[in-house]
């Protein structure tokens, strides 16, 4: 019996040293990237790269900014995620409120949302540059726009998905004893009830979003410029880093480092953000 206990002691012993080992690799390597995207481009870090758009032969090592990707890509993905909200969140609904548990249709649903959350944003991006050049559509922030939120649908519809599925079944049926009908239940209670999972559905979405460059390579292409209309091309960070880490010149490529940095910046503003609109709709969680 005391052999028994000692062996379940050690195999705890080491699993939990695994355990602790693993976290501290994961916390390592978060450290170690953002620690260096912080060495390698703080020093290029100035007020010129946030206020201003590139110059003539910026791409030389020249003066200017990269306001257009800033803004481009807060534009580019914001719209990207409320269309995607928009798509994701009636057919989460309808799977969970609506359709008849464990129906054919819902498992066809989630199986085609896995599926597409599967599918390499290269392909997405394709997929949309073949769209564009059938509807005649040229590289713009629309093209962009329109891939992204293609892109990140199933994410977020997946992660609403799995919050919405966790809602008791005591509380469908108290809202139906009430009198409210299905479309009620939906808007009113289940979603004020997963507020906070589908704020974080969102997050991740823009997350995802806002740093992928494979999607938007050819269907929003790049400009120097701030697009002022929706079929102008419009530049994005990952691909003014991308761009700036393929010159020749080590000063261009430190302000890739500086770019990756204003990126990780606002991913974080993001997060902080979402935590505090998480923090505020909790108050309408049943404890």
């Amino acid at each position: 019996m005391k052999k028994k206990m000692t062996a379940k002691k050690i195999e705890e012993a080491v699993f939990k040293a695994l355990m602790k080992g693993c976290a501290l690799v994961v916390f390592g390597c978060l450290v170690l990237i953002i620690g260096t995207v912080i060495i390698k481009g703080i020093g290029s870090m100035n007020l010129d790269m946030i206020t201003k758009t590139p110059e003539g032969g910026y791409y030389l090592g020249k003066e200017g900014g990269v306001l257009n990707a800033i803004v481009g890509s807060f534009v580019l993905t914001l719209s990207a995620t409320a269309i995607a909200l928009l798509m994701s969140l009636p057919v989460v609904l309808y799977i969970n409120v609506y359709a008849k548990k464990n129906s054919r249709l819902a498992t066809l649903i989630r199986l085609s949302l896995d599926f597409l959350w599967g599918i390499p944003s290269i392909v997405y991006g394709a997929f949309g540059f073949t769209v564009m050049i059938f509807f005649g559509i040229t590289a713009s922030l629309l093209g962009g726009i329109i891939t992204v939120s293609l892109f990140i649908l199933p994410i977020m519809a997946r992660a609403m998905d799995e919050v919405i599925s966790l809602v008791p079944g005591e509380l469908f049926e108290a809202s139906y004893s009430l009198g409210a009908t299905k479309f009620e239940t939906a808007l009113k209670v289940i979603t004020r009830q997963t507020m906070p999972g589908i704020v974080s559905a969102a997050l991740i979405a823009f997350g995802r979003g806002v740093g992928d460059a494979a999607s938007v390579l050819f269907t929003a292409g790049f400009s120097d410029r701030i697009p002022l209309s929706l079929l102008q091309p419009a530049a994005t960070l990952p691909l003014a880093i991308f761009f700036q880490l393929g010159t020749p010149f080590p000063e261009v490529q430190e302000r890739a480092y500086a770019s990756a940095l204003i990126l990780t910046i606002l991913i974080l503003i993001v997060s902080v953000t979402a935590r505090f609109l998480t923090a505020r709709f909790r108050r309408h969680i049943i404890q």
